[in-house]
C-alpha cells in the first residue's frame, strides 16, 4: 500500500502518518509547514483529506464519484487547487482550505493536469492537451482568462516544471528539439531559451530557493544523475556521479541540502546530499519503494 510517512532529514523518526487499506500520495506541505493535504482511495471514492503534520486530524475535504490528485496549497495557505476527473477528462479545480466554494476553472474536454499558485498566489499554472499536444497554461483564479504559454508541436511540462521563488520564469522540460531538453522562459511565457541544449535527456528541472540555480535529472555517460546549473544554463555539474540511478531533486528551504531519489541499491531510496553533491546518504534504507520527497516548509 502506498502510504505518506515523515521523517527527521537525518534520517531519524521515520513515522507512518496514513494506516489506510487503500491508497495514500501526492502529498504537499501547507505553507506554515503544520498541514499536509494528499489523495486518499477511501469509501470507494479518491478524495482530497487534510490532517496535521504529525498525521492527526484527519479531514475530509472532497466527496464525489471523481478522481482527485496533485493537490497544492496557496502561498498564503488559504486555498487548494488540484486536478480533478470527471466527464471522462481532467479539469483544474480550487477550493477553501477547509473544502468549501470548489470551483471548476477550467472545464475544458481537453486533459489539464499538475496545478500549482504563481509565489503570490494571483494566477495559477497548469499543463494541458488541449492542442493535441502538452503545453503550460496559465489562468486567473477564476479561470476567466486563460492562456497558453508554450505553443509549439513539442511536449512541454510532461516530466517537469517549475516556478521560479519571485514568479518571474518558469523552467520546463520540452521535446520540442526531438529529444528531451530543460528550458526557461518568463511567467509571460517570452524569452523562451534552451538551456541544456544537447542530444541527450534532461529531466524534472527544480529552482533554488534564491531562483539563482536549477536542478535536473540528466542522462549522460550510460547513467542517470542529479545536476545543476546556473538559471542562464551554464556550469552544468554532475552532483551524484554515480552507476546507479539517481534523479528527482529537490533543495531544502534554506538551499544547503539537496533531496533526491535514487535506485543505487537496487530499489527506491531516499538520499540527501549537501548543494555541491558532498556527503550522500542514504535516509530510507529499506526494502520497499520510497519516493515523492518534499522538505517541510520552515515554520
Amino acid at each position: 500500500m502506498y502510504e505518506i510517512y515523515v521523517m527527521d532529514t537525518d534520517g531519524s523518526n521515520q513515522t507512518r502518518l496514513t494506516h489506510n487499506t487503500g491508497k495514500d500520495d501526492y502529498a504537499g506541505f501547507s505553507p506554515d509547514g503544520l498541514r499536509i493535504v494528499f489523495s486518499s482511495w477511501r469509501n470507494e471514492s479518491y478524495d482530497l483529506y487534510d490532517m496535521n503534520f504529525d498525521g492527526s486530524d484527519k479531514i475530509r475535504l472532497t466527496s464525489n464519484p471523481d478522481l482527485e490528485e496533485h493537490p497544492r496549497f496557496s502561498p498564503n495557505g488559504l486555498r487548494i487547487v488540484f486536478q480533478s476527473y470527471s466527464d471522462s477528462d481532467w479539469d483544474i479545480h480550487v477550493m477553501d482550505a477547509n473544502g468549501e466554494n470548489n470551483i471548476n476553472l477550467t472545464d475544458h474536454p481537453a486533459q489539464d493536469y499538475d496545478p500549482r499558485f504563481l509565489p503570490d498566489g494571483s494566477k495559477i499554472v497548469f499543463r494541458s492537451w488541449r492542442d493535441g499536444n502538452s503545453e503550460i497554461y496559465i489562468t486567473d483564479l477564476d479561470g476567466k482568462h486563460t492562456s497558453n504559454l508554450t505553443s509549439n508541436m513539442g511536449n512541454d511540462g510532461v516530466n517537469g516544471y517549475d516556478i521560479s521563488p519571485d514568479g518571474s520564469q518558469i523552467v520546463f522540460h520540452s521535446t520540442r528539439d526531438f529529444n528531451d531538453e530543460i528550458y526557461i522562459m518568463d511567467v509571460d511565457g517570452s524569452n523562451q531559451t534552451n538551456l541544456t541544449n544537447r542530444s541527450g535527456t534532461d529531466l524534472s528541472p527544480s529552482f533554488s530557493p534564491d531562483g539563482s540555480k536549477i536542478l535536473f535529472t540528466s542522462y549522460r555517460n550510460d547513467s542517470w544523475d542529479v545536476y545543476n546549473m546556473d538559471v542562464i544554463g551554464e556550469n552544468q555539474t554532475n552532483l551524484t556521479n554515480h552507476a546507479g540511478a539517481d534523479g528527482f531533486a529537490k533543495y531544502s528551504p534554506d538551499g544547503t541540502r539537496i533531496v533526491f531519489i535514487s535506485y543505487r541499491d537496487d530499489n527506491q531510496e531516499i538520499y540527501l546530499m549537501d548543494a555541491d553533491g558532498g556527503n550522500q546518504v542514504n535516509l530510507t534504507n529499506n526494502q520497499s519503494a520510497d519516493g515523492s520527497p518534499e522538505f517541510r516548509p520552515e515554520s
